[in-house]
């Protein structure tokens, strides 16, 4: 389902221009890109807010209604006021569905209470990435990427290549980020702390009996005198 939303022709540019909308309730925008020119559009800002709560918002294909016509777009950038509950400003770009497009989806993970690491071993599972790049054509765009953690073991760890992409999704990956690790199960050393501890015990009770026999050599040393 095409997450989908309304957008209004803006004439005025500057930033009087722009602060003097954000006071009726307005957010100034602009969608660039495809075969178009650069559109200036301006939202209403309380159902921006709340779309912007939304993930999908932030990692889908998006249907734009601007005037009579519907346009597919992709949201690429959010300015948000620095201590208001605010939105300053939005980007948009137009979408062309022939051309490969990279977008920043979530990574949702699956499985972890069910994995070996889990439940057998009592590991601790650490998620590493929880989004990342991926280039494929609008249609085959995932709202995110799913990794299975059914297998996990202790002490392993998940790796790009073990993860089953959609169809016609590629992940993005660059320089020493080519094994990206996705997720790591990690055994907490119990049995080295329980170990330990009556070897400390051990320790402080001879620190405290030390004291005790400097003492009683003292009070020898005063009866010989």
């Amino acid at each position: 389902m095409t997450t989908q939303f309304t957008a209004f022709a803006r004439t005025a540019e500057g930033s009087s221009a722009s602060r003097r909308l954000r006071k009726t309730g307005r957010v100034p925008g602009i969608v660039y890109g495809g075969s178009g020119q650069p559109e200036m559009i301006e939202l209403d800002h309380n159902a921006l807010w709340h779309a912007l709560k939304k993930e999908d918002f932030h990692s889908s294909v998006l249907s734009m209604t601007l005037g009579s016509a519907t346009s597919q777009v992709l949201l690429r950038d959010v300015q948000y006021h620095p201590f208001k509950q605010q939105v300053l400003h939005v980007d948009f770009q137009r979408v062309d569905a022939d051309k490969p497009l990279h977008m920043k989806v979530p990574v949702h993970f699956i499985n972890q209470e069910i994995s070996p690491a889990v439940k057998l071993s009592g590991a601790v599972v650490s998620h590493v990435l929880n989004e990342v790049e991926i280039a494929c054509l609008p249609k085959d765009l995932p709202r995110f990427i799913e990794v299975d953690l059914k297998d996990l073991k202790a002490g392993e760890s998940i790796h790009a290549a073990d993860v089953k992409l959609p169809e016609g999704v590629k992940l993005v990956l660059r320089g020493r980020n080519k094994d990206a690790v996705f997720a790591t199960a990690s055994v907490v050393a119990e049995e080295a702390v329980a170990s330990d501890a009556p070897a400390a015990a051990e320790v402080a009770a001879t620190k405290q009996k030390a004291p005790a026999a400097g003492a009683a050599a003292g009070k020898d040393d005063k009866k010989k005198k």
